[in-house]
């Protein structure tokens, strides 16, 4: 495959009103699911949230897990992805037992993305503590390398407790891949000593990184994680790079993307120069946040997927 293109993944928004206003149901997602593999996406990624609160109200998401467990069994070859999975929402060893569950209904088209957290509305509506998310995601994570990697744990931390946990039954190897979304320094730290993959969430943006989806706002974090590797006394060659954007392919702009500062728009040949852009910087996977969502987006941006096709093998 031509190293200047990344492979592209679609993210499904499983949240209240994400779906042209109205909330995603099960066959809505499936039905994307399935499009986004007939198409040609290489992966499918579904954010973890529990609640949101601002002025236009209160939502939610179908928790994320179950839906990708579901998806697993419904789809033939896309992966699936996490993106990405709040470590404090769940006892690390019980996310790594869901992990390797999810992992083996899917046959090992899993890749399990987690992170911190940032919402606070949600860790205080549901009772999860906001101190110290960096050091619980620590903590956390080593717990889940070891019972995803090697099968068992014995660990005593400051927040977490794993003492001769074993995992089993699991499918045979390492366990699904590892993803660290991030955009801190600390974080890419951690990233940088256990994970296989480093996510950066562009259209967010934060800790000092503007929301934007263009290729120029990933180059800083792109050497902030290339000095985490060297620091860990890791070759930087050897953490595959992702990023999430923000795609208007040509609708009202009046959905989530809208949110999200600024996304990547144009036709179908400037889109295709954007994803080549990221894969020159060396982006092994690029995922895209459509808007409108759903089939309709996944719909619209075919047309992209077939200009690049035409480089791939």
């Amino acid at each position: 495959m031509d190293t200047a293109i990344p492979r592209l993944g679609v993210v499904l928004v499983p949240y209240t009103g994400s779906l042209e206003g109205a909330t995603p149901t099960w066959p809505d997602l499936l039905a994307a699911a399935r499009l986004a593999e007939d198409i040609g996406f290489d992966s499918v990624w579904i954010p973890d949230h529990l609640m949101f609160r601002s002025e236009h109200g209160t939502g939610g998401a179908w928790e994320s897990t179950t839906l990708l467990a579901a998806m697993g069994a419904a789809t033939r070859s896309i992966t699936l992805g996490s993106a990405v999975i709040a470590t404090s929402f769940r006892n690390p060893a019980l996310l790594a037992k869901i992990a390797a569950t999810v992992d083996e209904i899917t046959g090992g088209r899993f890749v399990l993305g987690i992170g911190a957290g940032w919402n606070e509305v949600e860790f205080r509506a549901y009772g999860y503590p906001t101190d110290h998310r960096v050091t619980r995601f620590s903590e956390a994570l080593h717990i889940i390398t070891g019972l995803l990697r090697n099968g068992s744990v014995d660990f005593e931390g400051r927040f977490h407790v794993a003492r001769e946990c074993v995992l089993e039954p699991r499918r045979a190897g390492t366990g699904p891949p590892i993803m660290v979304g991030t955009l801190g320094q600390r974080m890419m730290g951690i990233a940088a000593e256990y994970a296989d993959r480093w996510n950066a969430w562009l259209p967010r943006g934060g800790v000092g990184s503007p929301a934007s989806s263009m290729p120029e706002a990933l180059v800083p974090l792109l050497a902030r994680i290339d000095e985490a590797c060297l620091a860990a006394g890791r070759d930087p060659s050897t953490l595959e790079r992702s990023a999430a954007v923000a795609v208007d392919t040509g609708g009202s702009a009046s959905g989530l993307v809208s949110q999200w500062g600024e996304v990547l728009a144009g036709t179908p040949e400037e889109l295709a120069q954007r994803i080549r852009e990221f894969g020159a910087l060396g982006v092994d996977e690029l995922m895209l946040a459509l808007d409108p969502p759903g089939p309709v987006g996944i719909e619209r941006i075919a047309p992209v997927l077939g200009l690049l096709a035409e480089n791939r093998p």
